[in-house]
């Protein structure tokens, strides 16, 4: 059997960026999960002595901090900041612009509209921002529900499908006097996304190896099934079955943007062991 990886997986800039800031100040907390990967969780604690905070309540007064690359609700940002202790922010770029916008279009008054899950930490910290009316939808049929005023500003959670961010798009756009649409998708999710499909196309079986609570992973899973039925959503080795593989002519890989290369080695050189 074949094995072929995706031409775009893995790590992103961003959470490259925050690993990268978390190693260069061991001993420090993370508020909430850095990155959605227990086992790069781990592997921060085991090597570089890089604690998880649960709530701002655990962080000790003065100690340093490293906020999670999803970033943080405003209000706990302050709140952090107050303990005196230092604060690093690893927040992902690509997640502060879509706050930027909803601070300043909420304070020009129009109503916000976010495309992204409520109870995701990065939607959560991005709605903090808004001064007045700000929503968080996944469907258009989420959308139809709001009493919406003329001015609608519409901002996306960085790891949704384009696809279905147009749909919301095209639903306000004739129903408004004025729409400003912002593109804050990533262009890693687009580029993974894409690749993904590519390889599921032309895969009999595909291993999506990511966090179980990532929302990037779990958009890539989605896609590959849809064209290789025979998808499966892992996060370690211990998770792979050898009957996946029998008879199987090509296994496709591809990995969410909080996934490290030494994770996703693992996971092949455990479906090589199988030798079908």
């Amino acid at each position: 059997m074949e094995i072929e990886i995706a031409q775009s997986y893995g790590f992103c800039f961003g959470v490259k960026r925050a690993i990268k800031i978390a190693e260069e100040h061991p001993g420090s907390s993370t508020l909430g999960p850095l990155i959605h990967n227990n086992m790069e969780i781990e592997r921060l604690k085991r090597d570089y002595n890089v604690s998880l905070a649960h709530s701002l309540e655990d962080i000790k007064e003065g100690s340093a901090t490293v906020i999670r690359t999803h970033g943080i609700p405003k209000n706990d940002l302050r709140r952090l900041k107050e303990k005196g202790g230092k604060v690093i922010d690893a927040t992902c770029p690509f997640v502060t612009k879509p706050q930027q916008i909803v601070e300043e279009m909420s304070a020009e008054g129009y109503d916000v509209v976010i495309f992204g899950d409520v109870n995701h930490p990065e939607i959560k910290g991005v709605m903090s921002y808004a001064t007045g009316p700000v929503y968080a939808v996944l469907s258009v049929e989420e959308v139809a529900k709001l009493r919406l005023k003329e001015r609608v500003a519409l901002v996306a959670q960085t790891t949704r499908k384009i696809e279905e961010y147009n749909k919301i798009i095209n639903y306000l756009v004739p129903r408004h006097k004025e729409v400003r649409v912002f593109n804050t998708i990533c262009n890693a999710t687009f580029e993974n996304q894409d690749a993904a499909r590519d390889l599921a196309k032309r895969a009999d079986v595909m291993i999506v190896i990511g966090g179980k609570q990532s929302s990037n992973t779990k958009q890539l899973y989605t896609i590959c099934r849809q064209f290789c039925p025979d998808s499966h959503h892992i996060e370690s080795k211990d998770e792979l079955r050898k009957e996946w593989f029998e008879g199987k002519q090509l296994c496709g890989i591809t990995a969410g943007a909080s996934t490290p290369e030494w994770i996703i080695e693992e996971i092949i050189g455990k479906i090589r062991e199988f030798k079908v």
